[in-house]
């Protein structure tokens, strides 16, 4: 979300999403309030620092870290406030492991993509980090059934080996499959009982992996999707796996009618042959990716409309 004031983002979030409410993140307060910085202050016995290239794997927690705590501490009272008696879905989320591997500095500079172990290492303490934080979560809001996602805007150029060393003239080797989806299934599985979403608003998102790992539903900016990805979609809507379509611009300017905005989402429905009654049920309708670069009165127009756009989908299915 757009915006430092924690107090006026839940209270938006809040009043805009009565059925889905989430806990909101505000990059522009500084590092430590950003997407890779607020989920290093998560991380058990792993500490990272900024540097001028990035964030950086450090030995003790020092004032980067203090400060990443320190928001997420006051995220959690301003979603506490406004969330008093609520029951129902409330949504979270962290940098996955390999979005966090290709983001985090090892001492050397480099990624720790770049080092097996460091990944094995980092994946294992975001893991007890979760577990804490979606603990801490459930006392705040004890009605809420929490929904953890995971944002992996680097899981294909991890895959695909396209993430690019300290130097920027050759990129790290590609991550083998098996071992991107031994990880993440690991992650899913702190949050037992419970739904995981993983989102990435890079194009080719690897659908069929995510399903293998455990994902319940795959999160995709919808503008950047291409007949390619009509198969595997179909088949994770089959197979239970429910998608959260990015249909509606994160960044300032004119938004179409509601109904205007799933109109691409009924004509995938329609190439992929699925039945029209199911939209309701698969599909959750979101921004496009985050709201951090529009301006708060776009931001509360969006959430307004994703709900519009949503109760249209589920009316007029056809």
């Amino acid at each position: 979300m757009p915006g430092g004031d924690a107090r006026e983002a839940a209270k938006t979030v809040t009043g805009s999403l009565e059925d889905f409410p989430f806990l909101p993140e505000l990059p522009a307060r500084g590092p430590g309030a950003d997407m890779i910085g607020r989920t290093a202050g998560l991380l058990v016995e792993l500490y990272a620092r900024v540097e001028p290239s990035g964030w950086r794997i450090g030995d003790r927690p020092g004032r980067d870290t203090k400060r990443a705590r320190s928001w997420l501490g006051e995220d959690l009272d301003a979603l506490e406030e406004f969330t008093q008696g609520y029951e129902g879905d409330l949504k979270v989320q962290a940098v996955g492991p390999w979005t966090l591997a290709a983001a985090l500095e090892l001492r050397n500079g480099e990624a720790a993509l770049s080092d097996p172990g460091a990944c094995r290492d980092l994946a294992a303490s975001l893991a007890e980090g979760l577990r804490l934080h979606l603990d801490e979560v459930r006392r705040r809001v004890p009605g809420a059934r929490l929904v953890l996602q995971l944002d992996e805007p680097s899981l294909t150029a991890v895959l695909r080996g396209q993430v690019k060393s300290a130097s920027g003239y050759r990129t790290h080797r590609a991550v083998d499959r098996q071992v991107v989806e031994a990880t993440l299934r690991d992650l899913i599985g702190v949050h037992a009982g419970g739904p995981v979403v993983v989102h990435s608003c890079a194009p080719d998102v690897p659908f069929t992996l995510l399903r293998r790992a455990g994902a319940a539903a795959v999160s995709f900016d919808a503008a950047l999707l291409t007949e390619r990805d009509d198969e595997a979609i179909g088949e994770a809507v089959e197979g239970g796996t429910r998608l959260f379509a990015g249909v509606v611009p994160g960044t300032d300017g004119p938004l179409s009618d509601p109904a205007g905005s799933v109109m691409g989402v009924r004509t995938l429905w329609r190439r992929l042959g699925l039945r029209p009654g199911l939209l309701a049920e698969a599909v959750t309708v979101t921004p496009a990716c985050g709201l951090a670069g529009a301006s708060p009165a776009y931001a509360r127009q969006v959430l307004a409309h994703c709900v519009r756009a949503a109760r249209s989908l589920a009316d007029n299915p056809e």
